[in-house]
């Protein structure tokens, strides 16, 4: 029963996705806007083009993400996403890529339980915890 996070980007998801697309190598696999939606429009007036759902794959993992409601900036806390990369170099490279427009929290650095990891929140305000596989 696997679990799937999901990210309510409460209006900037299509940036986000081409964010996680260039950072990480993210793969949009579904997405469907709210003018798409076979039952009629569920979103705010005006979100016509906004992402109703989406699901993007990193690496084998699947997180779904929408606009939500729109209403106002994301606000992501009480967790992280991890993830395990093959090597220090792909740690690196990915850290810097989401720092872009966010905040390195923790530089990359060798720890007790992996050769290389970072913490960066992103400029969307989600926390990533990225390691080397030991």
């Amino acid at each position: 029963m696997p679990v799937q996070p999901y990210l309510f980007f409460e209006g900037s998801c299509e940036e986000a996705l081409g964010f996680y697309r260039d950072a990480l190598g993210a793969e949009v696999v579904a997405m469907m806007r709210f003018r798409d939606n076979p039952d009629g429009m569920y979103g705010p007036p005006g979100s016509e083009a906004k992402i109703m759902h989406a699901e993007m794959r990193i690496g084998d993992a699947s997180v779904m993400a929408p606009d939500g409601g729109c209403t106002a900036a994301a606000r992501f806390s009480g967790f992280g996403l991890a993830v395990t990369v093959p090597d220090a170099a792909t740690v690196d490279r990915h850290v810097a890529a989401l720092a872009e427009g966010g905040e390195v929290r923790m530089a990359p650095d060798r720890t007790f339980f992996s050769p290389r990891f970072g913490v960066v929140l992103d400029r969307f305000g989600v926390q990533w915890m990225l390691m080397a596989a030991a």
